[in-house]
């Protein structure tokens, strides 16, 4: 059984609108991101205050299909183990429903284990499914 963390969502706007917001990180997720967050092989930094950092690279990049992130390093000063999300990989998986476009979110290797866990999922929730989806649906 699959117990990496995901979570999906369905908007109104094309697969494109959807790709195009993904690839907006500053629009979405909160903190300080430095470096490229829209082409494939780009890396980018993401921070917030001195409780994460984490650098990805972008791995996959399918206009209006999937975009999918390695995580490189990560530093989680939290939890007792702070590399918990280093190797890990965060995948958008974008597809058309019918004339609705399903946004499926997965972070590979955050796991029920990992003792960041339930703060990290209820943030990806906070962050995917209002953030991002609210970007999506109305363009802020």
């Amino acid at each position: 059984m699959n117990q990496n963390f995901t979570t999906t969502f369905t908007v109104d706007q094309s697969p494109e609108d959807a790709f195009a917001a993904i690839n907006n990180v500053r629009s979405w997720w909160s903190g300080e991101i430095e470096g490229s967050t829209d082409k494939i092989g780009g890396e980018f930094t993401y921070r917030y205050e001195d409780l994460h950092y984490s650098k990805q690279q972008i791995a996959e990049f399918i206009p209006g299909k999937k975009v999918v992130w390695l995580v490189l390093d990560g530093r989680l000063n939290f939890v007792e183990d702070k590399h918990e999300w280093t190797g890990t990989t965060i995948t958008f998986d974008i597809a058309k429903k019918g004339d609705k476009t399903e946004v499926q979110f997965t972070h590979a290797g955050l796991v029920p284990e990992n003792q960041c866990f339930t703060a990290c999922s209820s943030a990806w929730c906070y962050y995917i499914s209002g953030s991002l989806r609210s970007l999506i649906a109305g363009g802020a």
